[in-house]
């Protein structure tokens, strides 16, 4: 029995390393059979021995439902911040800060160091307070509540798995950070949910708030940790050393930690984080600036609400709320008619916005959205914004009722799946028009000059009606279209001819092949490395090629089986077009195999063009930074995949390196 129970013990140590790898790391070091392997093993031991560890992994299933809430006081006050809605409002309280220190040090002997800050981002989610005890185990988490009295979600916040249930550790000391809900998580919650989360703010509170605790275990929180609130028997000389305290315990934090000592520097890190904000997974509302010498910071003392010590600079929102007034169905190249929201005009995040995202009917249903509805709309990545869901009703909503007929060309819709479609694919001027310009873009064919008016115009007065009829077009015609000259049109017959000689994956793109995009596209012609090839794969065949699924395999089979597609691409070959195949074998043997992360803006290369120059010298290119990563390529204003490379010790390059390795 005893030899079982200490296996158990090494089992949960062992799961929960993997987890910390894998979740905080960022750095799996056991596949996911091997894990699963392990934790069913553990699940067995704990049944056969009905003993549970407290730290033990199966403790996040969170498979209960609790009656109430109990109440927890915390052992150190949880304290709001502050708030600069603007610079100046900053500034004035760095002003209030370096006056401090100033009239500090003409006082006294022992002298203050010059004002310096951390700069953290202020995460958008929940604050959640942690105690653990002298022998390192979690044994309460709690909300903030009032600041001295919270509410107990230790059930809750155990589901968070990159949360440590246990740490090295031999004092007691409460940690407070965020829970937060990641996009991802938040988009695959809403995928079955009954009810649609409307952001991720809310889906993070709920969660923690919810008594039903497989109910948060389904919305997959995250959480970054930044505040040591309570400490028995130990202090830190500054902020940096505590976050240094919360890293070196395991904590997860987020990569992005600035040290500033100007309010110049200050303001640019402001500017830099303000930049990065859409492309991150999580909502931040604004940084957090604070005094890193803790005798400072206890110095400056507090006020009723708030530490002296820090505040939070607070950003533009990207939500807002305005009424739905009407709804507008659009169709796409492959026939889609999706409804597209507009809306009372409103301010967010510094644009005016009119106009929203509705997905199809399903989203709409499931989100109870209607005409003249009070609705909550979002805004990230500079997008459309997209109505999360309904603020408040009104009475004299209508019910948002789809179209039976092409709103174009008057034609029958079929539905498929979720989404309407336009069953005249031939003369259905906007499928024709996108697919036309699709054919033409500077990843496809990279017809120069040629844009979305061009092709309207082209379907509207030359009846150009497939891609194939770009190459009868003749001068003449094109002088006949409104703002064409002798010139434009010159340019544009010399951009068609010169599209003839092409890439075979950037013809296999402009095809418009349904789930196939640039880089499938790019797989395709190096695994068959001729167009007559890929039309003539097999499903297995097909599968083989790396990212490639089943689905994306049957749509590329489907594809080629349309006799439409194959008299197109004749009609294609016998204009003239000859795609090849350009064998990039003589590999950059420094570069083979190598993984590289590219970030900022470089001089040479757009981002396409960098990432087909590195995988045609061997490489493999990354969207995101880990141990795993062998080099990050760094432009103008990188973003956080720089910092994380600096925190991770991974080696940065610049374009000048990088050539130098290329020769």
């Amino acid at each position: 029995m005893d030899d079982k129970f200490k296996h158990m013990e090494k089992l949960v140590d062992e799961l929960n390393r993997y987890a910390y790898e894998y979740y905080v790391q960022d750095n799996p070091t056991v596949s996911d059979v091997e894990y699963d392997k392990k934790y069913e093993e553990l699940q067995a031991l704990e049944k056969e021995l009905q003993t549970v560890l407290p730290h033990s992994p199966t403790n996040r299933v969170g498979d209960i439902v609790l009656p109430e809430f109990q109440k927890h006081e915390h052992k150190g006050r949880l304290w709001s911040l502050d708030k600069a809605q603007s610079l100046s409002e900053l500034k004035d309280w760095h002003i209030r800060n370096l006056r401090f220190v100033e009239e500090y040090n003409r006082a006294h002997e022992d002298k203050l160091p010059q004002i310096s800050y951390i700069l953290t981002k202020k995460f958008d989610g929940l604050t959640l307070n942690c105690t653990y005890d002298k022998d390192g185990y979690l044994v309460k988490a709690a909300t903030r509540g009032t600041g001295i009295v919270g509410e107990d979600v230790t059930p809750q916040a155990k589901t968070i798995r990159a949360l440590p249930l246990k740490i090295e550790n031999d004092f007691i000391f409460e940690i407070h950070g965020e829970a937060i809900m990641t996009k991802e998580a938040f988009a695959e919650y809403n995928k079955t949910a009954a009810v649609p989360l409307k952001n991720l703010r809310n889906g993070a509170a709920g969660a923690l708030r919810n008594l039903n605790v497989k109910e948060t275990a389904r919305r997959n929180l995250s959480a970054f940790f930044y505040d040591i609130g309570y400490i028995e028997n130990y202090s830190f000389n500054s902020y940096g050393e505590m976050l240094d305290f919360i890293k070196l315990k395991g904590f997860p934090m987020d990569s992005y930690k600035k040290s500033c000592s100007t309010y110049e520097e200050v303001e640019g890190e402001i500017a830099y984080i303000e930049s990065i904000r859409p492309k991150l997974n999580y909502d931040i509302d604004g940084v957090v600036v604070a005094i890193d010498d803790m005798k400072t910071r206890e110095l400056l003392g507090f006020t009723v609400k708030f530490p002296k010590h820090s505040i939070a600079y607070k950003f533009e929102a990207e939500e807002a709320t305005t009424t739905l007034l009407e709804v507008q169905w659009n169709v796409g190249r492959s026939g889609r008619v999706s409804p597209t929201a507009l809306l009372e005009p409103v301010e967010l995040a510094g644009a005016t916005v009119k106009r929203a995202t509705l997905n199809n009917m399903d989203d709409i249903n499931r989100k109870g959205v209607k005409l003249y509805s009070k609705v909550f709309i979002r805004r990230s990545n500079d997008v459309i914004p997209e109505i999360m869901g309904v603020a408040s009703h009104t009475d004299v909503e209508e019910e948002i009722i789809p179209p039976s007929k092409c709103p174009f060309c008057g034609s029958s819709l079929i539905l498929q799946g979720v989404h309407y479609f336009c069953e005249n694919t031939l003369s259905c001027m906007p499928q024709l028009v996108k697919s036309i310009v699709h054919f033409g873009s500077r990843e496809a064919m990279n017809i120069e000059g040629f844009s979305e008016k061009t092709a309207e115009q082209l379907f509207d007065k030359l009846n150009i009606k497939s891609i194939s009829d770009l190459y009868r077009i003749q001068k003449e015609e094109l002088l006949t279209l409104e703002k064409f000259g002798q010139k434009k049109a010159d340019n544009l017959i010399r951009a068609i001819e010169k599209s003839k000689n092409c890439k075979l994956d950037s013809f296999v793109y402009a095809l418009g092949i349904p789930n196939v995009g640039k880089k499938t596209a790019t797989d395709l012609a190096k695994r068959f490395k001729s167009l007559e090839a890929i039309e003539n794969a097999d499903y297995e065949e097909l599968i083989e090629v790396e990212d490639i699924g089943e689905i994306v395999a049957q749509s590329i089979l489907d594809f080629f089986k349309l006799d439409k597609v194959k008299s197109t691409i004749l009609e294609l070959i016998d204009f003239g077009i000859t795609p090849y195949y350009e064998d990039n074998s003589l590999v950059n043997e420094v570069l083979k195999d190598k993984t590289i992360v590219v970030t900022g803006s470089l001089k040479k290369y757009g981002r396409t063009e960098i990432s087909e120059l590195l995988e045609s010298l061997g490489a493999k290119v990354s969207s995101s930074v880990s141990r795993k990563t062998d080099y990050v390529l760094v432009g103008e204003a990188p973003g956080s995949k720089y910092q994380k490379a600096l925190e991770l010790n991974v080696k940065v390059i610049n374009e000048e390196e990088l050539e130098e390795m290329i020769k």
